[in-house]
C-alpha cells in the first residue's frame, strides 16, 4: 500500500513540473463588432433654406352700391421669393423603413401683384349735364399685391433606405400660413389691405443622408396649398347705377417649396456587440 501512494505522488509532482513548465493559455475578449449601418431612430432638429415659387389664382370684380357687378376680372401673379426655417420630428426604423412625423415654421420673402383696369363707362356714370357726350364715366385701375408672410407644415414621413445611411422618402400632410393682401382701387390715397391664416395640406418628396455623427442632410421638394383668401373693400368712388364702388377679390394661393436642411439627431449610430 505504501508503495501505491508513493508510485501515485511520484506521478502528480512529475505532472505538475510538466504543467508548470508549459505556457499560460492567453484568454481574450471578443472584439465589439460595429455595424456599418445607421440607427434613424430618434428625435432630430434642424434649420433649412431654400426657394418657392408661389401662385396667386385670382378673381376680382367691382360691385355698385345695389351689389350689381359692372365688372370682373381673372389672372395670376407669381408669389416668388426665399424661404427659410426650422423643423423638428421624430424618425422610427423597422428594418429598411422609416416612418416620421415632422412639424416645420418658415419665413417668406414671397410676393407678387397683378393689375386690371374696369374701362370707360364700365363701372363709373357719366359726368352729368352737357358734359356727360363729352367725359364719360372714367376707367377704374386696381392693383392687388399679395404676400405670403410665413407658413407652417405638421406632415407625416414614409421612406425606404437605399443604403444604411441614404433614405429616400415621401411625405404629406396639414399645411398652414398668413397672406396679406393689399392695394389700391382708382386714384384712392388710402390702399386697402387685409391678413388672412389660412389652412390647407402639403405633399412632397425628399432625399436624406446621414453626413458623419448624429448630423444628416436633406434635400426636400414640398407642393402646398393654402386654399382661397378673400375678402371686400369699399371705396368713395361713385358707381354706375347707384352708390359707390366695391372691390371684391378671391385668390387661391398655392406654392411650390424646394429647400435644403440639415438635422442634428439625438441618438447615436448603431453598434452592437457580440
Amino acid at each position: 500500500m505504501r508503495l501505491v501512494v508513493a508510485a501515485l505522488a511520484a506521478v502528480l509532482g512529475a505532472t505538475s513540473a510538466l504543467a508548470a513548465d508549459l505556457p499560460a493559455p492567453v484568454y481574450t475578449k471578443a472584439p465589439a463588432y460595429v455595424d456599418p449601418g445607421y440607427n434613424w431612430t430618434g428625435f432630430y432638429v434642424g434649420g433649412n433654406i431654400g426657394y418657392s415659387w408661389g401662385r396667386s389664382s385670382d378673381t376680382s370684380s367691382l360691385s355698385n352700391g345695389v351689389g350689381t357687378v359692372l365688372f370682373t376680372s381673372g389672372g395670376s401673379s407669381n408669389l416668388d421669393g426665399v424661404v427659410g426655417g426650422g423643423q423638428i420630428g421624430y424618425n422610427w426604423q423597422m428594418q429598411n423603413w422609416v416612418w416620421g412625423l415632422e412639424a416645420d415654421i418658415q419665413g417668406t420673402d414671397e410676393k407678387g401683384s397683378r393689375g386690371f383696369t374696369c374701362g370707360v363707362s364700365v363701372c363709373t356714370p357719366p359726368l352729368g349735364g352737357f358734359l356727360a357726350l363729352v367725359l364719360p364715366g372714367p376707367a377704374v385701375p386696381v392693383t392687388l399685391n399679395q404676400k405670403i408672410d410665413w407658413f407652417g407644415t405638421v406632415r407625416g414621413r414614409v421612406g425606404v433606405l437605399a443604403t444604411p445611411r441614404l433614405l429616400l422618402y415621401v411625405t404629406g400632410g396639414l399645411a398652414y400660413g398668413e397672406v396679406a393682401s393689399n392695394g389700391t382701387i382708382g386714384a384712392a390715397l388710402t390702399p386697402f389691405s387685409a391678413t388672412d391664416t389660412k389652412a390647407g395640406y402639403t405633399v412632397g418628396v425628399g432625399i436624406e443622408g446621414a453626413i458623419g455623427g448624429n448630423w444628416t442632410a436633406k434635400l426636400e421638394y414640398l407642393y402646398v396649398d393654402l386654399g382661397r383668401v378673400s375678402g371686400t373693400f369699399a371705396t368713395t368712388i361713385p358707381a354706375l347705377g347707384g352708390g359707390t364702388l366695391s372691390s371684391n377679390y378671391s385668390s387661391r394661393i398655392t406654392d411650390n417649396v424646394l429647400r435644403v436642411g440639415l438635422n442634428y439627431k439625438f441618438s447615436g449610430p448603431v453598434v452592437a456587440k457580440y
